[in-house]
């Protein structure tokens, strides 16, 4: 590797860096972290912050309550938001910006793209943006749930040209390093598979974050479909950040896609939430190899859950083969009452005035998968 050359950054912070020890926030882990961003922007490089840490930083805050009461746990991120950015606010002579999103915000296109241009303008301003989800407003339906999809996300809005995600270890092994002493770290992986997926496990274990390795796996593979170098890194140690600016891997590196997903096709396929399905014949998977999705009325065969004009659909096959996620110019009322019509003479004028069922500029393939 030579010199990083990035254009934009961004770098993703995990509760255990921010307050370790639930104690408030600690500037100890985040000393060099920050040296790395200033750094970063002495170099001319563009940096985003995607911080967590809001809950663990409150929890000292609400010493006699049961930590798994949602409504506790809402008070303690609206109070450790404030503690957190004061912290990351005290470590930088230059301006920071707060900015708190829901899935909700991400997933609805025109709120999508205006945080793209909040954070460009931030950005050339000169102003670091420090994002972090919403957990005093969020519900199960609202929450992305963890901060590294959430970074994974932000990179793909920020059109970043790397994702650091700082972890507890030095980045993936082959297996936990925890329970075996011959893991073996991966230094690079080119394709994010099965297999590199149980190299994973599972969340990770007496953490204060709600993250683990695979939520990490799963955040490396939105961001290089999106074209963007990702590292998973040990943040605990100085080390890793020097050698990031000497152009050199500290932990694993996951190689970007050689030809990146369109950005509305990426922000589509791994941001977007389908809020409802359209179940197919077999015919209109055929189609896709044609490039072609203009699906008809006649091709479907049921429609699950209920869904406006403008929301984003899933398409599948009655096997639960998922063909596509688009786009939707029909509501799930309106697609209902057309694709039960006996005459299919009535359909196809209605869909010839009113246009396709599903929008050609917001399709995302799901054939693979």
């Amino acid at each position: 590797m030579s010199h990083p050359n990035w254009k934009r950054v961004v770098i993703k912070v995990g509760s255990a860096l921010i307050a370790p020890n639930q104690q408030g926030c600690s500037s100890h882990y985040l000393l060099s972290i920050a040296q790395f961003i200033v750094r970063c922007r002495a170099a001319g490089t563009q940096v985003v912050l995607v911080s967590s840490g809001s809950v663990a930083a409150g929890a000292h805050m609400f010493p006699d309550q049961e930590k798994s009461n949602i409504a506790v746990k809402k008070a303690m991120a609206a109070a450790g938001q404030t503690e957190m950015i004061s912290t990351w606010d005290k470590l930088f002579d230059f301006p920071s910006a707060q900015m708190l999103l829901t899935h909700a915000d991400l997933r609805d296109r025109e709120r999508y793209v205006s945080i793209r241009e909040t954070i460009f303008s931030l950005l050339d301003h000169n102003i670091l943006p420090i994002v972090n989800e919403n957990d005093t407003v969020t519900t199960d339906k609202l929450k992305v749930g963890d901060n590294d999809n959430l970074s994974a996300m932000v990179a793909a809005a920020a059109d970043a040209d790397a994702l650091i995600i700082c972890s507890d270890i030095d980045g993936l092994y082959d297996k936990n390093p925890h329970d075996h002493d011959d893991a073996k770290l991966l230094k690079r992986v080119d394709t994010i598979d099965e297999s590199i997926y149980a190299m994973a496990g599972g969340a990770a274990k007496g953490g204060v974050g709600t993250g683990g390795m695979r939520t990490k796996i799963e955040a490396a593979e939105k961001a290089v479909s999106h074209g963007i170098d990702t590292y998973i890194i040990n943040g605990f140690t100085e080390l890793s950040f020097n050698m990031l600016l000497k152009g050199e891997n500290p932990g694993t590196h996951f190689s970007p896609y050689d030809k990146p997903m369109l950005e509305n096709v990426h922000w589509m396929r791994h941001t977007s939430n389908a809020q409802g399905e359209v179940i197919v014949e077999g015919d209109f998977d055929e189609s896709l190899e044609r490039d072609s999705e203009q699906l008809t009325s006649s091709e479907i065969i049921d429609v699950k859950g209920e869904f406006s004009v403008g929301d984003t659909i899933l398409v599948r096959k009655e096997d639960g083969t998922k063909l596509v996620k688009a786009k939707s110019n029909y509501s799930s009322c309106l697609l209902n009452f057309i694709a039960n019509q006996d005459n299919d003479e009535f359909a196809s004028e209605f869909e010839e005035k009113t246009g396709p069922i599903i929008s050609d500029q917001h399709v995302a393939n799901l054939e693979k998968e």
